[in-house]
C-alpha cells in the first residue's frame, strides 16, 4: 500500500485545474502542492479525537475511491460536496488556514477555489487507502478502521517511511495554531 502524498499530487490534473481557475499551472502545482498536505493534516487533526477518527471514517465509507484512480477528471469532481468537506475539516479556521497558505503560495484566493476542488480528491485518495488497508472490515469494527485510518494519516504525514512533505514546518504551526490539534 502507497500512502505517498507525492503519488497523489502526481495525479492531479494540473492544467485542467488551472484552465478551469484561469492561473497559471505551476502557480497551481505550487499551491496544490500546499493545500493537499493542509486538507490531509486537517483531517489528521480531526482524527486525533475519536469521535472526529469515526466522523471521517464514516465519511470516507460515502467516497468512491475510483476519482483517484487513473487520471483524475476535473469534471467528475464535486465542487460543493469539496467546500463542505474543507469546512468540516477547518470549521471556524477555514478563512483563517486560507489566508496562511495563500500567503505562502499563490494568494488566499487561489487556496479559496482549490480547496473545494481538492477536498474531494483527498477524500477519495483516503478512502482508497482505507479500503486498500481495512479490507474485510465490517461496521462492527469500526474502532480498528478509526485506527487505520490515524495510521493512514501518520505515514501521509511525515509519520512513516514516506517521502512524503511532512505536515511540520510553517504548514504544523498554522495548523496546530488554529485546530488545536483536534477539532470535533
Amino acid at each position: 500500500m502507497t500512502n505517498n502524498i507525492n503519488d497523489l499530487l502526481s495525479k492531479l490534473p494540473i492544467d485542467s485545474i488551472a484552465a478551469r481557475l484561469g492561473e497559471d499551472p505551476a502557480t497551481v502545482r505550487e499551491a496544490a502542492a500546499q493545500v493537499l498536505p493542509a486538507l490531509l493534516a486537517g483531517m489528521g487533526a480531526n482524527a486525533q479525537d475519536p469521535a472526529g477518527r469515526e466522523s471521517l471514517a464514516t465519511a470516507l465509507d460515502a467516497h468512491n475511491p475510483d476519482l483517484v484512480e487513473g487520471e483524475v477528471n476535473v469534471d467528475d469532481i464535486d465542487t460543493q460536496d469539496g467546500a463542505k468537506i474543507a469546512h468540516h475539516v477547518f470549521g471556524k479556521q477555514e478563512d483563517q488556514v486560507a489566508q496562511q497558505l495563500g500567503g505562502l503560495v499563490g494568494g488566499t484566493s487561489l487556496v479559496r477555489a482549490l480547496l473545494p476542488i481538492l477536498a474531494p480528491i483527498a477524500m477519495s485518495w483516503l478512502a482508497g487507502r482505507l479500503q486498500q488497508g481495512g479490507a474485510g472490515n465490517t461496521k462492527a469494527q469500526a474502532p480498528s478502521r478509526g485506527g487505520l485510518l490515524e495510521q493512514i494519516l501518520g505515514q501521509v504525514l511525515g509519520g512513516g517511511q514516506s517521502k512524503a512533505p511532512s505536515a511540520g514546518g510553517v504548514l504544523g504551526e498554522i495548523l496546530g495554531g488554529l485546530l488545536g490539534g483536534g477539532r470535533r
